[in-house]
C-alpha cells in the first residue's frame, strides 16, 4: 500500500505544481515531486495503515455509533500529530533549519489543520462506517489527491 501511497502524494504534488501554482511543466520540481513522494513511501502509508488496525482495536465494531467514535478518535487525536509531523518532514527535507521549519509550522499549522476538519470527518465516518478495514486506506488515498495537492502546496509554499 505505500507504493500506491506514495504515488498517489506525488500526483498531489504534481497538481499542485500545475494546477494550483501553474508552474508549467517547463518549471516543474520534479525533485520537489521525488520528495513529497518519499514521504508518501515512507510516512504517510505505513503511518496511516498502521494507524487504522491501531483503531480498529480501540474502537471495536461497525456500527453508526462506533464510526462516529473511529471518526472523533482519528480527528482529535490522530490528525492533529499526523499533520504536524507531516509539515515538519516536509520542511526538513526541503532544507529548513529548525528554526525554520518551527516558524513554518507556527504559521502553517493551524490553517491546515481547519483545513483538514471541513474535508475529512464527513469522508471518515463514511469509510469507517461502510468500508471494511483492508480497503480504508486507499479510500482515503483516493480522496487523498485533492487533499495531498493542498497539502503539498502548503508543506512547499515558502
Amino acid at each position: 500500500m505505500s507504493i500506491a501511497t506514495g504515488s498517489l502524494v506525488g500526483v498531489g504534488d504534481v497538481v499542485s505544481q500545475q494546477l494550483i501554482e501553474r508552474r508549467g511543466l517547463a518549471h516543474h520540481n520534479v525533485r520537489r515531486t521525488a520528495r513529497m513522494m518519499s514521504i508518501g513511501f515512507f510516512f504517510v502509508g505505513p503511518v496511516i495503515g498502521s494507524w487504522y488496525k491501531v483503531l480498529d482495536r480501540l474502537v471495536v465494531g461497525g456500527s453508526k455509533s462506533a464510526a462516529m467514535k473511529k471518526m472523533l478518535v482519528d480527528q482529535l487525536c490522530f490528525a492533529p500529530c499526523f499533520l504536524g509531523a507531516f509539515l515538519g518532514i516536509s520542511g526538513a527535507l526541503n532544507g529548513l533549519t529548525v528554526e525554520e521549519n518551527i516558524v513554518k509550522l507556527k504559521r502553517d499549522y493551524t490553517d491546515a489543520l481547519i483545513s483538514n476538519y471541513y474535508l475529512w470527518p464527513p469522508v471518515q465516518i463514511a469509510n469507517f462506517y461502510f468500508i471494511p478495514l483492508h480497503h480504508r486506506l486507499a479510500v482515503v488515498q483516493i480522496v487523498a489527491v485533492a487533499w495531498n495537492s493542498y497539502l503539498t502546496w502548503k508543506a512547499n509554499k515558502m
